[in-house]
This record gives structure tokens, C-alpha cells and sequence, in this order.
């Protein structure tokens, strides 16, 4: 019997290279998220059709295209405004020195956690209305996807 999971307690982290090309083994929370992107694209299918075949077309397997700068929706409170002040100022840094900052998506009830790396935006004003709560997107270009590995939860930011 399968056992589903819930979006409850999903968590969203990213941790600096300390040696070039290796995934970092701590992360820093951001907090207030409240949703992720797909990771999940459609893949190609590149058409191999040659005169020899004589009833079906042939594929191969294409490229996948996560399509550039991806929206992580949240509210815009004090804490994502430092949590995300804090990572672009980190991956500021890690740029000039060639490391890249790296995202972890923690889902309780897996065995693994999801890895990729990629670069934040800087945070821009949201729109507002009367009566509404303030939310904004955030985005990350990704630049390597890992994809499902060994998990490490993210911690607390510090």
C-alpha cells in the first residue's frame, strides 16, 4: 500500500561550494515559500525517421529545457527579505570565485532530497492591491540539475 505524501513541511535550502564542483553538506532555510517550480519538463523527442523504415517514425531521446529563470512564489515578509538579501549576497561572492551555490528541496517522508544548482535574481517589488497579502516570486536560473539524491536537510538560517 502506498503511503502518499503532503506539501506539508516541504523545505527549500542553499549552501555555497566550499571546493569547487562539490554539493555543500549544510544549507540555509528560506523561509517563507509557498510554492516550488516543476522540475519535472517534458523531454525532446528528436525524429530519426530514415528511407529504410517503412510504416513508423523513430525517436530518440532530446534534451530537457527547464525554460530559463524559474518562479519560486512566497510571501514577502522580514525573513524571506534577509533570507534571500543573505543568499544573493553569497552568491555574489561565490561567483567571483568561481563556486556555485546550490539548491536542496527536503521532502519529509522521502528517502531523497532533490539538488540543483542555479542563480537567484535579485529581489525586485511585487505588485500589491488593497486587501491582499504581499507575496512576491523569486527566481533561480538553473545551471546543473542533480536531481534526486542522498538528502540533507536544510538547516535554520543563521
Amino acid at each position: 500500500m502506498a503511503i502518499e505524501l503532503s506539501t506539508a513541511g516541504i523545505k527549500v535550502g542553499w549552501g555555497v561550494e566550499a571546493v569547487k564542483g562539490t554539493k555543500p553538506t549544510q544549507f540555509v532555510r528560506i523561509r517563507g515559500l509557498k510554492s516550488i517550480p516543476s522540475f519535472n519538463p517534458e523531454p525532446a523527442t528528436l525524429q530519426v525517421t530514415d528511407l529504410n523504415d517503412t510504416e513508423w517514425h523513430r525517436y530518440i531521446d532530446g534534451l530537457k529545457d527547464l525554460g530559463g529563470a524559474l518562479a519560486f512564489t512566497a510571501n514577502l515578509s522580514k525573513e524571506l527579505f534577509e533570507d534571500w538579501e543573505n543568499l544573493y549576497t553569497a552568491y555574489e561572492t561565490a561567483k567571483a570565485t568561481e563556486l556555485r551555490i546550490w539548491f536542496h528541496i527536503y521532502i519529509p517522508g522521502l528517502d531523497d532530497g532533490f539538488f540543483l544548482t542555479g542563480n537567484p535574481s535579485p529581489l525586485g517589488m511585487p505588485e500589491a492591491s488593497v486587501d491582499g497579502v504581499l507575496e512576491t516570486d523569486v527566481y533561480v536560473t538553473p545551471t546543473y540539475v542533480e536531481g534526486w539524491s542522498t538528502k540533507i536537510m536544510p538547516t535554520e538560517p543563521v
